[in-house]
């Protein structure tokens, strides 16, 4: 009876083998997979998503002349004043659908599940995981199309080399003889005049944020503020507190840009030597600027603008697939709030 079991088990597995499953030798507790890090991502984390009933809609917007004008005057003697104008205009959006669809073949997922392979593997479970990681970078895309590039804001800097800066120009990050503190003070000040808030993020680009946290002025800075167990270090909280941010924001998601069949072109999502001063709110508000929202609208209704579902392919093709949807608007919704620096290094 033994010897039958066993001839009847490597009948079944030579089987499987013939039909293209190989052997379980697989390690259990570990995968090579090239997902990204969850704080990479850059999109979500520099606006607020402002999520929205209907895909196209008008917000308004109230003028700003009016509400920073002195409407006080002194009531004449047995009369009034004139009565004030606070004025608006209002501004629209328009929400898209991208999609993804990524197949499964049911037969081919039926060796992995009776082989016991890392969940890693797992047709469905892996391939809903980078229908949500594919979701996410195209966010990150769009973000950088959207907002971090020359060409999207009124206020803009360019690097230089060397000589004297002009009117909207500045010497590049890793310049001895650029001075941080004083440059950013200024697009502040700014900022500050022209929108009425200091802004409170400042996203930089790798090589940016590299050639900042090395520069000799910020190195001296924080040079004593470390000891032989705690060395003074450069990172982002470090940087917001020195240039006098809320948040610095680094931005290292990356991309392959290259066709497929290509070989890999790795690049940053956003561009490495450009960096971007904002004001923004952490969440929609309905009496506060911000620099930019990311509006989202639920095209499935039910409540996600990042959704995932799946669903049969046609009978006989013993297949399924796993969909993503995601429907936004990227919107620069007032250029006194931000400012741009392109060739920063």
């Amino acid at each position: 009876m033994g010897n039958t079991r066993e001839v009847n088990g490597n009948a079944a597995i030579l089987a499987r083998i013939n039909k293209g499953w190989k052997p379980n030798r697989y390690l259990t507790n570990m995968s090579m997979a090239y997902f990204a890090d969850p704080k990479d991502h850059v999109a979500t984390s520099i606006f607020p998503i402002c999520p929205v009933d209907f895909s196209t809609g008008f917000y308004y917007e109230f003028l700003k002349g009016d509400l920073a004008r002195d409407n006080v005057a002194r009531k004449p003697a047995f009369g009034k004043v004139p009565p004030a104008k606070m004025g608006h205009t209002d501004n629209s959006y328009k929400c898209v659908v991208d999609q993804i669809i990524v197949g499964v073949d049911q037969i081919g997922a039926v060796n992995y599940q009776r082989a016991g392979v890392p969940a890693s593997i797992d047709p469905r479970r892996s391939k809903v995981r980078f229908v949500s990681e594919q979701q996410l970078l195209h966010l990150d895309i769009l973000f950088a199309e959207s907002f971090f590039k020359t060409g999207v804001w009124a206020n803009e800097f360019t690097g230089i080399s060397s000589g004297t800066p002009g009117g909207s120009q500045f010497l590049k990050f890793n310049d001895a003889n650029f001075d941080p503190v004083n440059f950013f003070d200024a697009r502040k000040r700014e900022i500050k005049l022209a929108g009425r808030r200091m802004p409170n993020k400042l996203s930089l680009g790798y090589d940016s944020f590299t050639a900042l946290k090395n520069h000799p002025d910020i190195l001296e800075r924080v040079k004593y503020t470390g000891g032989t167990a705690n060395p003074a270090i450069v990172n982002e909280q470090v940087l917001a507190q020195v240039l006098g941010f809320e948040e610095v924001k680094v931005l290292e998601a990356t991309y392959n840009a290259a066709e497929e069949g290509q070989p890999d072109d790795m690049k940053f999502v956003c561009e490495s030597d450009g960096a971007l001063l904002t004001y923004t709110t952490n969440a929609p508000a309905i009496d506060e600027p911000s620099a930019g929202y990311i509006f989202t609208w639920d095209m499935l209704g039910n409540g996600n603008y990042m959704a995932t579902d799946q669903f049969e392919g046609e009978g006989g093709t013993h297949s399924e697939f796993i969909e993503g949807l995601m429907s936004t608007d990227m919107k620069k919704t007032s250029d006194d709030l931000a400012c741009y620096l392109s060739a920063c290094v």
